[in-house]
């Protein structure tokens, strides 16, 4: 389903866009947070989490004609960005609407 809706751009602002809504509006009214509140706070976790998702799978780039001069070898052969872009907003979801339901817990 995330190869799906990854190979394509529009298909994936759609998805993003789609499921930071449904997890702004389950902060907004189940944990009662403004909307702006609810929107910075899942932006500074969905931020956060991009840079742990980025590295995953990936490969570096070991044909040799399609390596540049100067290119680091270590740079990902395909970094499929759109769906990392996706499992982070799935990521960050869970763990945004986690957060809030600690946050009370921890008096803050």
């Amino acid at each position: 389903m995330v190869n799906a809706l990854g190979r394509s751009t529009p298909a994936t602002l759609a998805a993003v866009t789609v499921l930071v809504a449904a997890f702004v509006a389950a902060g907004v009214s189940l944990f009662k947070l403004t909307v702006g509140g609810s929107i910075a706070l899942y932006f500074v976790v969905w931020w956060t989490l991009l840079f742990a998702v980025l590295p995953l799978r990936n490969q570096p780039e070991e044909r040799p004609g399609y390596v540049v001069p100067g290119q680091d070898l270590g740079a990902p052969a395909s970094p499929r960005l759109r769906e990392k872009a996706i499992w982070t907003t799935l990521v960050a979801g869970a763990a945004f609407l986690v957060a809030l339901a600690v946050f009370p817990l921890t008096g803050l």
